[in-house]
């Protein structure tokens, strides 16, 4: 068993971990563009990939499968919130990462995420927990922006 503590400490290791595969899945889809020769294919390739993988796991744990009556529960945003944005952003980073670079397009993303997490974090929108925005979150994603603004142009 896992203490508190220590499970609290793999956390933020695990974050760490998934963000580093981030660049390297962005210029491996960037490369299946290149291969397929449009970045949409290359999209849906990826999410075949995904997807096969999930469905994989799902069957090797026995997941049980949802209830009718509990997908066609689901809200419409949910569907288009993960679904969309997911395809929207694989597109993007595919188009992006090539002529960007890979520090600048995700350090950009970064900014990006952590500007709208504090937004979201502030109304405690989409089942989030309100957190107030405060100086030091605006300092911190200010001095994110202003490192993007350093990579870029040094």
């Amino acid at each position: 068993m896992v203490s508190k503590s220590a499970f609290y400490l793999l956390l933020p290791m695990l974050a760490f971990a998934v963000g580093m595969l981030l660049p390297f899945q962005a210029g491996v889809n960037a490369q299946l563009r290149t291969l397929l020769g449009n970045p949409l294919q290359a999209a849906l390739v990826s999410f075949l990939a995904g997807t096969t993988l999930l469905l994989v796991i799902a069957l090797l744990t026995r997941m049980p499968l949802p209830t009718v009556k509990t997908v066609s529960g689901i809200p419409w945003w949910a569907w288009v919130g993960g679904g969309f944005c997911g395809a929207i952003y694989i597109t993007m980073v595919i188009l992006l990462t090539p002529r960007l670079g890979a520090t600048t397009t995700f350090g950009l993303i970064i900014a990006g995420q952590l500007i709208m997490s504090v937004v979201l974090d502030h109304f405690g929108a989409v089942g989030f927990p309100a957190h107030p925005v405060n100086l030091w979150r605006v300092a911190g994603a200010v001095l994110l922006i202003i490192g993007v603004i350093l990579i870029r142009r040094f």
